[in-house]
């Protein structure tokens, strides 16, 4: 046996309307077409052949003191062409966010129910 690839990743969060909004709004994910409705709200989102699902549920951790740098916590990474635009558009909503301690081109937030999320800078493939 061998595991071959990471399919997704499930988030949850309390307020669906206020996660899209953040999902979508901010990072510029849409919602994929392609998943069949479950019996419980939620959202997914595919890039690539990976994909992202927010469930809408309380969270079992609500009040629990996270660390401040989202690397030191759990996190979700995802590549991204741009640091820099995104750390604009982080700004821009009032999302704060760190650069990687490590001094790689990463950036890491959290949000609004206080996920951590890393965003790796990817170079753009020539051809």
């Amino acid at each position: 046996m061998k595991i071959h690839s990471l399919l997704h990743s499930s988030l949850l969060v309390e307020d669906l309307a206020r996660a899209r909004a953040f999902y979508e709004g901010v990072l510029g994910l849409e919602p994929s077409p392609l998943r069949p409705a479950m019996n419980f709200d939620g959202v997914w989102y595919a890039f690539g052949p990976q994909q992202i699902h927010l469930i809408c549920l309380p969270s079992p951790e609500k009040g629990l003191l996270r660390p401040e740098h989202g690397g030191r916590d759990r996190h979700l990474a995802l590549g991204v062409d741009s640091i820099g635009e995104l750390e604009c558009r982080l700004d821009a909503a009032g999302i704060r966010c760190t650069r990687s301690q490590s001094g790689r081109a990463a950036l890491f937030c959290r949000d609004p129910d206080d996920n951590a999320l890393e965003f790796v800078e990817i170079a753009a493939s020539v051809g």
